[in-house]
């Protein structure tokens, strides 16, 4: 008798249509788990900071902003003050929001590495040395997070709120942010 070991091509294409029908399952739903965590990941870096911030404000008495930097030493400017860039939060001893001589940077975030962005209608919160943020919009402030698509399930948003509150959102806890 003749045995003859291995296996059949009925059955390597078998395998072969299960590998692939598990990848076609599991290839989006990790692209949203990655794509979910990185954008969770990046919002709670500002949120961070923005509580360090406030919490150095009472602690030091004085007023401290965090602003959008794209050097890591001087707040940037412009009408739309590009936070994936990068910020710094530093002593704002006068509350000018501009780091002058007498200013300490206390920390530096670098530039996001992928191509999201995040955008607000300022370029710099400032808590005084109670805590409140001050020189905000009328409603307070939001802080929204985009991906490179703009797909609205992957959007964050940071509300910044006057009495110095700050909450993270995603659009399905809040309508406004997209």
């Amino acid at each position: 008798m003749n045995r003859q070991s291995g296996f059949t091509l009925t059955e390597l294409m078998i395998v072969a249509t299960i590998v692939a029908i598990l990848l076609g399952i599991g290839l989006p739903s990790f692209k949203y788990v990655t794509t979910s965590n990185r954008m969770s990941s990046e919002v709670n870096s500002l949120l961070g900071d923005m509580q360090y911030a406030r919490s150095e404000a009472v602690r030091e008495g004085q007023t401290v902003t965090v602003c959008a930097s794209t050097d890591g030493a001087t707040c940037a400017g412009g009408v739309t003050p590009a936070w994936q860039s990068g910020w710094i939060v530093f002593s704002d001893a006068n509350g000018n929001q501009t780091v002058d001589a007498t200013d300490v940077v206390l920390r530096v975030k670098n530039r996001f590495a992928g191509q999201d962005t995040f955008s607000a209608a300022v370029g710099a919160v400032t808590f005084n040395r109670e805590g409140f943020a001050v020189a905000l919009p009328n409603a307070g402030l939001l802080m929204t997070l985009h991906d490179s698509t703009s797909n609205v399930g992957y959007t964050r948003c940071l509300q910044v709120g006057f009495v110095g509150s700050l909450k993270t959102q995603t659009h399905a806890s809040l309508a406004s942010c997209t």
